[in-house]
Formats: C-alpha cells, structure tokens, sequence
C-alpha cells in the first residue's frame, strides 16, 4: 500500500467479506483511506469484526475514487474531504455526511526543489497537477483566486494524487496541488518545497453514507461511527502507537508518517455541524464560478441536507 492514490488494489482484511452487492443484516461495506488515519485504526484493530460484523474493506484512492463507490452503490460509507462530497450531492449524488473524522492541512501547493516560483502570482501560465472533486483541486482554486488567477490563467492536469507527485519530481509539470501522505513524502524524501500553505483551505475529512442505506440501516450506520469513536479515543490516547500503525499501513517512513500526523488534528468534536458548513459556504461561489456544480443556489441547496448529526451525536467509544 502507498499514498492515498496508490494504483493498486488490496484485498481484504481477514475476516472480511470481497463480495459486492447490498449490505443486509450484519454486513458493511466501508472503505478506508490514508488520508483518514482512523479508517486505518477501525481495519487494523478489527473493531467492528470484533463486534459481530462482517465487513467488505475497499481502499479509497481519493475523495473522487470514493464518491464513485458510493454513487455506484459499491459501498454503503466511504471518506472524503468535505468539499467533494459537497460537489456530489449538488450534482445529484444521494450522499450525506455522518461524521468528522479530522481537520487536517493535508493540503498545499508544491513546486520541485530546483523550482524558481515564489508564489502563487507566479504559476500563470504554468503546469499544474490536481486531481478533480478532491480538497486539493478546490485548494488551488481558491489559491489562484486569492491571487487574482483563474484556471483558465494555468493548465490544470486532472491526474490522481500519487502521479501528480510523480509528475512533480519528474518535472512533467511545475507545480502539485499535493495531499499528504504523498506530499510529506516528497517533502522529506525529494526536497520538494510547499509553495502556498492555508489551513482555511483544507475543508474537514468527513465520513459520509448513501441516503438509502441511513434511512435502511440505521443501526450499521450507527455501529460504524461508534466505531469511529473508539477509534479516536485511541488514537489520542496512543500517538506513538498511531504513528507505527499509520507508517506500517502506509509503507511510510516514520519521518514522513510523523510530518503528515503533526499535520492532522483528531482531538475535536466529530459531529457534523456548523464548523463544517461555515468552511463549505465558502468555497460555493467558487466551485459555481469554476463550473464544478449547477450553480449556487443548488450547491447551497444541497448543503441544506448534507449533513446528519445525530449519529455522532449518539456516538459512543466502547
């Protein structure tokens, strides 16, 4: 396994079901991710299979590749960053959010070591990485914006996040709209240097369901983020043991595990609420401007209905 995008697939925890179809009585369907460090507690721990439940793991490669399961009713709960899974359902993607997994700056914008660019002013005209749908993509809009560019000022390569760093450090492009962990990697391990940092930008990483499996199964629901629960009480009770679980899960060096950690924070209150609507109403007019949804009115429509507090409210760590 490497970085949040890594191209290959994984199978299964043991004890897991790799069938596909519809969940029914005691089975889930959840992805994990390295871009949410709980995910990996839940898998690797074997919590909610030490409560009875079969349970069908999927890698998601980035908040895109995650909606696509949910939209393609591959799995019942899949993590995103906010601002994608604000960008789904305003394009009709029946999803809401059922936790808050982080607040992370897992974000920014990279350039190469050997890069001349000093700031965001001086990427007109440049290539530039991003992975569409995802926090990183809608970071480097609102940092050309900030700086008075457009995405019509740059040419946007839409690639997923572990080749947008491979392009970065082959000099394919000039600059990466980065995600840790790949961009704390190539921080550390080829000098690649963050061009613009802005933790406003990173919008929360949130856990999120298809409408049809809340209003079905609302225990399973309820279960997972119980799940989620418990493991956030060890992850804050356990920091170095978080550390070698995150690094062996994703083949990372403990120095670059450490960065992205130092970059994540875990400890607040993980129900969806007004924190994570004030950051999305943000970035509405940005994402109507850029094309990325219908229009404002509909994305705040769908924000209207996004978010579902009341199992992370009922939430308890066992």
């Amino acid at each position: 396994m490497q970085g949040e995008s890594s191209s290959g697939s994984v199978a299964p925890a043991a004890g897991a079901s790799s069938s596909g179809g519809s969940s029914g009585g005691d089975r889930v369907r959840l992805d994990y991710a390295l871009y949410n460090p709980l995910s990996l507690v839940i898998r690797e721990q074997k919590i909610l299979e030490n409560a009875g439940l079969t349970v069908q793991w999927e890698q998601s490669q980035g908040s895109n590749k995650a909606n696509e399961f949910l939209r393609n009713d591959n799995l019942d709960l899949a993590s995103t960053a906010g601002s994608a899974v604000l960008q789904a359902r305003t394009n009709g993607s029946p999803v809401q959010t059922v936790e808050v997994y982080s607040q992370p700056e897992w974000t920014a914008l990279v350039v190469g070591a050997d890069s001349t660019v000093t700031d965001v002013a001086g990427l007109r005209g440049k290539k530039i990485a991003a992975t569409t749908g995802t926090d990183p993509y809608f970071f480097l809009q609102q940092a050309l914006a900030q700086a008075g560019l457009s995405g019509s000022d740059v040419e946007i390569l839409n690639i997923q996040h572990a080749d947008g760093r491979a392009a970065l450090e082959r000099g394919d492009v000039d600059a990466w709209a980065g995600l840790d962990p790949n961009m704390a990697a190539t921080e550390i391990q080829s000098g690649s240097k963050l061009l613009y940092r802005n933790v406003d930008f990173n919008t929360y990483g949130v856990l999120n369901a298809r409408e049809d499996f809340i209003q079905n199964s609302p225990d399973l629901v309820q279960q997972v983020v119980d799940a989620y629960a418990t493991a956030r009480a060890w992850a804050l009770a356990n920091p170095a043991d978080l550390a070698t679980l995150y690094g062996t899960a994703a083949q990372l060096s403990p120095e670059v595990a450490a960065r992205v950690l130092e970059r994540t924070t875990l400890d607040f209150d993980g129900v969806p609420g007004d924190a994570q609507r004030t950051v999305l109403s943000g970035i509405i007019p940005l994402m109507a401007a850029t094309g990325d949804v219908p229009s404002e009115d509909a994305a705040n429509e769908a924000l209207d209905t996004l978010l579902v507090p009341e199992f992370a409210q009922k939430a308890s760590a066992s």
